[in-house]
């Protein structure tokens, strides 16, 4: 049931992106405004899910994992509903309030997978389920450019369906996860800050470094992520149909990256290698797209900057995620899903709008131009910082990770998960003198 819901929740995700630069379009006079337009919609929508996130994370803390998904898949469908009716730019933006406001549903999902993994079988789970979420993003888009031929709205009321199918398939199909015993007995208000995380993490500095490092690869493929259909509408001139294809070709890649090759190359490389190699596979990725924006407007580079962006992103977002998971012990497992998804959905507020305005007040290529050296210094960060071997990390009172409030069993993947915040003890200082190895 887990792999259904997964693969249904990302392909209704991403069937309405090849089509969102189109409705955007039908609203806005001038299409050089086109860029800034779509960036303010989707910083909107990470705004508010970076201000709810760690409300979401203590709701799941306390009344479980299986509440967050079907809410958010009822606000999902109520929010596409919203932004398909449309009529004027204030009813995109509030389609898209409505949706932010209860994200949750993909997040959770990695979450609902910690809860019933052992922790040594993360990053190859977390990796599996990279690949049922690239099957979604694949076929999402190539369904969305299809469907766009009837009209561009169509794919939105798909995508507000998939979601409110997602919900009542939660409901009847999901069990809970987290155990009743393992939940947070109550929600304290300062849990609740969406910015007393970072004060945590910079004290930290096992995971410093690393937090830095995703910050830096997140902004630039934020850029692409919220961009890149703009793009081919511009430089090569693009249809909805064919934006949806390539993305669903970023899926395959996707599958086969996180689902295949990983499992064969980390115990040959090493962790550190795949992260590195796979960032400097999206700085490849990122100077052909900024070559395409410039000086060659050429459908087989896009392409290939495309298709480098999401294997790099694939291996690199996948490994990160165990990596992180292992810094930390069970007692603290919720507390770091927390700041992870508080990072991610404060990037998802500064890279929408700060990719419009790099391309239309700079040039089309300076998003990309300004990504690609921020994926070099984070290749610098992350090939110099401490990675914490799993035995390391683990507590060194077993018990402590089965009673610590809001956390879970086996922990929770970082970088894409949307659960549980800190937790309410706030006992932070517990890995703080473990020891730290090259891995």
């Amino acid at each position: 049931m887990l792999v259904a819901i997964t693969v249904l929740t990302t392909a209704g995700m991403t069937v309405v992106l090849p089509v969102l630069p189109f409705v955007v379009l039908r609203y806005v006079s001038d299409q050089d405004h086109l860029a800034i337009w779509v960036g303010i919609l989707e910083t909107v929508n990470a705004l508010c899910a970076f201000l709810v996130a760690p409300i979401l994370g203590r709701l799941s803390d306390r009344f479980g994992r299986r509440p967050v998904i079907i809410v958010a898949g009822f606000g999902a469908a109520l929010g596409f509903v919203i932004f398909g009716i449309g009529g004027a730019i204030w009813v995109l933006l509030l389609g898209r309030v409505v949706q932010g406001l209860t994200a949750g549903d993909l997040p959770a999902l990695f979450a609902y997978l910690a809860d019933i993994t052992p922790a040594e079988k993360r990053a190859q789970r977390f990796g599996i389920l990279g690949a049922l979420a690239g099957i979604g993003t694949m076929v999402g888009p190539a369904v969305g450019g299809l469907l766009a031929a009837v009209d561009v709205s169509f794919p939105v009321f798909v995508t507000a369906g998939i979601a409110a199918l997602v919900a009542v398939l939660s409901i009847f199909l999901l069990p809970e996860s987290l155990a009743p015993e393992k939940r947070a007995t109550s929600i304290g208000l300062a849990s609740l800050h969406p910015f007393a995380v970072f004060r945590d993490i910079a004290r930290r500095p096992e995971l410093r470094r690393l937090m830095i490092g995703l910050a830096l690869v997140g902004l630039p493929f934020g850029f692409f992520v919220n961009n890149f259909a703009v793009l081919a509408l511009d430089s090569i001139r693009w249809n909805a149909t064919s934006i949806g294809l390539l993305i669903a070709a970023v899926g395959i890649v996707d599958i086969l990256i996180q689902g295949v090759l990983l499992g064969l190359l980390l115990p040959r490389i090493g962790e550190r290698a795949v992260i590195v190699s796979g960032i400097v596979g999206q700085a490849l990725g990122l100077v052909a797209l900024a070559v395409v924006a410039s000086v060659a407007a050429q459908p087989v580079i896009f392409v290939i900057g495309a298709l480098l962006l999401a294997a790099g992103q694939g291996a690199a977002t996948a490994t990160m995620d165990g990596v992180l998971s292992n810094s930390v012990g069970h007692d603290e497992q919720g507390w770091l899903a927390g700041a992870a998804q508080s990072l991610n959905a404060a990037i998802g507020t500064i890279a929408p709008l700060l990719a419009g305005l790099l391309y239309t007040q700079v040039g089309h290529a300076a998003p990309y131009a300004i990504g690609a050296a921020l994926m070099v210094a984070a290749a610098v960060v992350i090939g110099r910082a401490p990675f914490v071997t799993p035995a390391l990390a683990e507590p060194a009172d077993e018990s402590a990770g089965d009673t610590a409030e809001g956390a879970s069993e086996h922990g929770t993947p970082v970088f894409a998960a949307a659960e549980a915040d800190q937790n309410q003890n706030g006992s932070h200082g517990s890995a703080a003198d473990r020891k730290t190895a090259s891995a």
